[in-house]
């Protein structure tokens, strides 16, 4: 991102870094996202199978010919507007945050460490993570409804839906492994 400009001040500057973060995500989304979708229908179609059902796919193409057939192109994009703003929140707040703080905090005794760079990402790793993880289980639970009865009219009628039948923690399932997962990430940003 863009060296902190002294004389815009510094809101300024963090909300440019935050903004350009969250485009670069959503713009890779338009690509990949069909992918995710047939991954997600997959992976879940073969827990499904270990539990003694039949198999629904047989393979990728069988996804994309199956979801083709009963909900069009649409189908393939189930969970996309989530998706979208879900990765405009990780992406802003993961490389917003870390390139706005660094300048700030990284500063003095601080300056060049290598762990307190790694600590100071792996926290912006896990506070992007957690602030969009509603919206990735969102995502997830709509992807799964392309070809079922059951359709959600957008992604609040989705949330409001998960929270009535299960409570808000059910955003958040599966939370703690992406916060473990984080390593990574915060040792890409250091």
């Amino acid at each position: 991102m863009a060296p902190m400009p002294h004389s815009d001040g510094y809101w300024k500057w963090f909300s440019g870094n935050v903004a350009s973060g969250g485009a670069a995500g959503a713009s890779s989304l338009l690509f990949v996202y069909s992918l995710d979708y047939a991954r997600t229908r997959l992976a879940n179609d073969a827990k499904s199978a270990k539990g003694g059902g039949a198999r629904q796919f047989n393979g990728l193409v069988d996804v994309y010919k199956k979801t083709l057939a009963s909900d069009g192109i649409t189908g393939l994009y189930h969970g996309f507007v989530p998706s979208v703003v879900g990765i405009i929140v990780y992406r802003g707040l993961y490389f917003g945050c870390y390139d706005s703080l660094k300048p700030v905090v990284l500063v003095g005794n601080l300056e060049g460490l290598f762990l307190a760079s790694f600590f100071l990402g792996w926290g912006v790793t896990i506070g992007a993570g957690l602030a969009s993880y509603p919206l990735d289980t969102i995502r997830h639970r709509m992807m799964m409804t392309s070809g079922a009865g059951m359709h959600y009219k957008s992604m609040f009628d989705a949330g409001s839906q998960i929270i009535a039948k299960e409570g808000t923690k059910s955003l958040f399932k599966g939370a703690g492994a992406n916060i473990l997962r984080g390593v990574a990430g915060a040792g890409v940003l250091s």
